[in-house]
């Protein structure tokens, strides 16, 4: 194996780096709209109890989104490997990842994992694919931080900072894998 001018390690520390920074910025203040920092009021505490309905329905809006992005993802590593057995010592650990993603971000049960066909005829253009759908899928997963509530958001910066990870050990690893 060659070496490249970024490691392995630096691609975490970086990817590791961005989910701090996007859990972080996900964490504000905690005052009222007035911006004098009292709470307890009784227009507060209704508000605090319609926030909270709505919190529920959009965190569970935010975990089907985030589960079906997953779920398509995981059916591209599916299909990846049926399609191209010789890829499955480096692809499985990925693809069980993913399953894990999917497991952690799902509200309920699992959805059904769609049909995601690849038009790469060869092993590496395969994996080219899959690391593009897993760059997709760290950005989707990154646009849903803006509006999840606190412990979502984190889980959603880690499982976007994973995905960061898998994009660029499945663009390396293409470079390795003959055509």
């Amino acid at each position: 194996m060659r070496r490249t001018g970024t490691t392995r390690r630096g691609a975490l520390t970086a990817t590791g780096a961005f989910a701090v920074g996007a859990v972080l910025a996900g964490c504000g203040g905690d005052t009222d709209d007035t911006g004098s920092g009292r709470k307890g009021s009784a227009h507060s505490g209704a508000r605090t109890a319609a926030d909270g309905t709505s919190s529920v329905r959009t965190e569970k809006a935010l975990r089907t989104s985030a589960s079906r992005t997953t779920a398509t993802l995981l059916a591209g590593y599916e299909h990846v490997l049926t399609a191209h057995p010789s890829t499955a010592t480096a692809l499985t650990p990925l693809r069980d990842a993913v399953r894990a993603h999917l497991k952690a971000v799902t509200p309920g049960a699992a959805p059904a994992l769609g049909t995601a066909r690849s038009r790469a005829a060869g092993p590496a253009a395969a994996v080219k694919e899959l690391a593009a759908a897993e760059r997709a899928a760290a950005d989707a997963y990154t646009a849903l931080l803006l509006e999840a509530p606190g412990e979502l958001a984190r889980l959603l910066a880690s499982v976007a900072a994973a995905c960061s990870a898998h994009a660029y050990l499945l663009t390396e690893l293409a470079k390795e894998t003959p055509a």
